[in-house]
């Protein structure tokens, strides 16, 4: 069994930040059990691209609202608490947030925890 508190996971390695979002890494690839979760926040007032190339993404939005546009067809969806949103074709997207967005996040495969985003907004291929 694991249990992990998010105050605990503030400030280490699984505590991962950019200038617009925060990523609480809750559960990783080395915790063997076959996706990775996340909490993530991103700041109002921001605009993020992301495409997980290697990953699929589950979304749900907890708190806050925003726009996610599908970069692929241009279709915009909006965003609140009680939205979930799956990148189950690897979706190029972009989320603009107005009020501060808080969601939790599940990828498959799991992400290690070091992972960057690329030039693309792709995290690398699992190994």
């Amino acid at each position: 069994m694991i249990v992990r508190t998010t105050e605990e996971i503030t400030g280490t390695e699984r505590d991962v930040a950019d200038k617009d979002w925060r990523s609480k890494r809750i559960i990783l690839a080395g915790d063997g059990v076959g996706f990775s979760f996340h909490e993530t926040t991103i700041n109002a007032n921001s605009v993020s691209e992301f495409h997980y190339r290697h990953h699929v993404e589950a979304v749900w939005v907890v708190e806050g609202s925003g726009t996610l546009t599908d970069l692929e067809t241009g279709r915009d969806y909006p965003l609140r608490a009680g939205t979930m949103y799956l990148l189950d074709g690897h979706e190029r997207h972009r989320v603009v947030c107005d009020d501060q967005l808080r969601m939790l996040c599940v990828f498959n495969p799991p992400v290690t925890g070091n992972e960057v985003h690329d030039e693309t907004g792709s995290y690398p291929k699992a190994v």
